[in-house]
């Protein structure tokens, strides 16, 4: 044990002072902090024109919708009821943005489905909801009652209006939130990929200039792998810890300095979101109050660092442990320099692999492909972050523990498998690495 420590902190004594730690460690965190600077400015710039068409078979809107004009709204009726794909595909549709589906039973049941091409802002849902709304009550008052329009307004029950992608009716895409989980799981692959990377030269480095012969003189061989695998780890773990003191001291700043009325309701131009002002409807009133960037919400009111940083880093560690014993392999049994460029294309392939599986979790996390990626010790770092992300149903938090025994399972006996090739393979040289190498080693004591 002393033996491995010691090794570790060689390790990480001499990547720590290295030039490439320090500009990795900085410049990595400013390339984040400007990409959510960006999306600050202008992710809360939706289309500001919408041209929605209006599918009404029963005729109850009678083609009208709003007595005066607005500038960011044009309305067109259509007749006869139109299919959401046909709506989606046909090029006849194009032009419009969204599609307004006024079912039969509306004026029972209180509910409208708007389709839309492009996700809308809050103002904008807020104006079809309100348009909508109003043109309902007019004809509700017309057909049921006596009563004056705004005295049947105080009494009738709100309009809901359930705005869904028109490329994804069903709803089965993942929430904004997914992707912030996509990028955590990102981040873990990349930093995996970079030390599965340092842990590779630094075998070959050892091995070709026959330092280990040396080493292994002091150290046994598995007491140098785990203490090489153990240093470049908390070098690892070290520039995390840097990358989220200064990614949370941007978003501090972005926050307080650049951004500082983005979530204060105070500041919000209520006038320009009124639609009527003495007879606004719940709705709009609830929405005005909350229109701003989507980003901003996000980042600063959606997202559970402190639950999300905490499974990072165990997700991160076991991950690391996985896939660096991999790396660990294919450097110590690798007789060339080419042969190690070989083997490490498998390793690469499961890293984008588990990309399009997080990928995949976030836009149809409820299907039986995501649960199977969610176990998976290759792609679990990725899936496990993107449901996180979105929050597990309740009674299934026990999965995140499932797949993270899992895991570490697994990374102690790819472990196991790397200390045996290790053993047998570091001393080998000159020889084309074959499978049959490999599988001779393995049974080697």
């Amino acid at each position: 044990m002393r033996n491995s420590l010691l090794v570790a902190f060689r390790e990480c004594r001499e990547r720590l002072i290295s030039r490439s730690f320090f500009l990795l460690s900085f410049i990595g965190p400013c390339i984040v902090l400007g990409m959510i600077y960006l999306a600050f400015s202008i992710g809360g710039q939706p289309k500001q024109h919408w041209k929605v068409l209006i599918a009404d078979p029963a005729n109850i809107m009678n083609s009208k919708i709003m007595a005066g004009e607005d500038k960011s709204i044009s309305y067109s009726f259509a007749d006869g009821y139109i299919e959401i794909e046909e709506f989606a595909e046909a090029k006849m549709f194009q032009e419009f943005d969204a599609l307004l589906e006024v079912n039969e039973k509306v004026v029972s049941n209180k509910t409208g489905f708007v389709f839309y091409r492009e996700k809308p802002s809050v103002r904008m849902r807020t104006q079809v909801q309100y348009h909508f709304e109003r043109r309902l009550e007019e004809v509700m008052v017309k057909q049921f009652t006596d009563l004056p329009l705004k005295e049947f307004r105080k009494i009738k029950q709100p309009i809901n209006v359930n705005f869904r992608d028109v490329y994804d009716p069903k709803d089965e895409a993942s929430a904004l939130n997914g992707w912030v989980g996509f990028f955590f799981g990102t981040l873990i692959l990349t930093f995996i990929f970079l030390f599965g990377m340092t842990i590779l030269r630094s075998v070959t480095r050892e091995k070709s200039n026959r330092i280990v012969e040396v080493l292994l003189a002091s150290v046994s061989p598995n007491q140098l792998m785990i203490g090489k695998i153990t240093g470049i780890g908390i070098t690892a773990f070290v520039q995390f810890i840097m990358w989220i003191v200064i990614i949370g001291l941007g978003l501090y700043f972005m926050r307080e300095l650049l951004f500082p009325d983005m979530l204060d309701a105070a500041n919000i131009k209520f006038h320009d979101l009124a639609l009527d002002g003495v007879d606004q409807s719940y709705p709009e009133r609830y929405f005005a109050a909350r229109e701003y960037n989507q980003f901003v919400e996000l980042i600063y009111n959606r997202v559970q660092f402190t639950n999300m940083t905490v499974f990072f880093f165990l997700f991160f560690i076991a991950g690391y442990l996985f896939y660096g014993s991999l790396f660990t392999s294919v450097g110590a049994t690798m007789g060339s320099e080419s042969d190690g460029q070989q083997f490490v294309l498998p390793i690469i392939a499961l890293l984008l692999f588990s990309l399009y599986g997080g990928y995949y979790a976030m836009n149809y996390p409820e299907s039986p492909l995501s649960e199977i990626l969610h176990y998976l010790p290759f792609t679990a770092p990725v899936v496990v972050m993107v449901k996180l992300a979105q929050g597990y149903e309740p009674g299934h938090a026990h999965e995140i523990y499932v797949s993270l025994f899992l895991l570490l399972g697994s990374a102690f006996i790819m472990l196991a498998i790397a200390a045996r090739l290790y053993k047998n393979g570091i001393l080998q040289f000159g020889h084309r690495l074959r499978l049959k190498h490999i599988f001779k080693w393995l049974k080697s004591n």
